[in-house]
């Protein structure tokens, strides 16, 4: 790919406030001078590197949040841990819970075979708030055009 050309062009107009009086009128005439500015860069084509990480955090939590939301929907729904897919999530998203295990006395509440897994909602919580200061860090170096006024 190549660079694109990116133009900017201002106007701006000054009035002169000591121009001289036009005949038969007492208030003096206005003189009004414009000067145009054309300024031109080149801009690399594509997403920044930031903008490039930036997605890839949010693509990789979006599958981690996913995987855990499918978790707690499983365990309440007394999915037959038997299951090569329900192992599956279970399995990956074990890892990615087991931080947040016995930070409450409660870990899960069970009602019959359903179970809710608290841990994976307090994870889900917890990944989530890691994603949005990992993006915030990242939109540090974002690069912005800086307009000068």
């Amino acid at each position: 790919m190549t660079d694109y050309e990116r133009t900017t062009t201002r106007e701006t107009t000054t009035v002169d406030p000591a121009a001289p009086a036009a005949p038969g009128y007492a208030e003096p005439a206005t003189q009004a001078a414009s000067v145009r500015t054309t300024e031109r860069t080149a801009v690399a084509p594509g997403p920044s590197g930031v903008t490039t990480a930036s997605r890839v955090v949010t693509f990789l939590f979006g599958i981690l949040q996913a995987a855990l939301i499918i978790r707690i929907i499983l365990l309440l729904l007394v999915a037959n841990t038997g299951n090569d897919v329900v192992s599956l999530i279970l399995n990956i998203t074990d890892p990615f819970v087991e931080p947040f295990r016995g930070m409450f006395s409660l870990d899960s509440v069970t009602a019959g075979e359903s179970k809710l897994d608290v841990a994976a909602l307090v994870a889900l919580i917890g990944w989530t708030l890691v994603e949005a200061l990992i993006l915030a860090a990242l939109r540090i170096f974002s690069r912005r055009p800086s307009d000068a006024v």
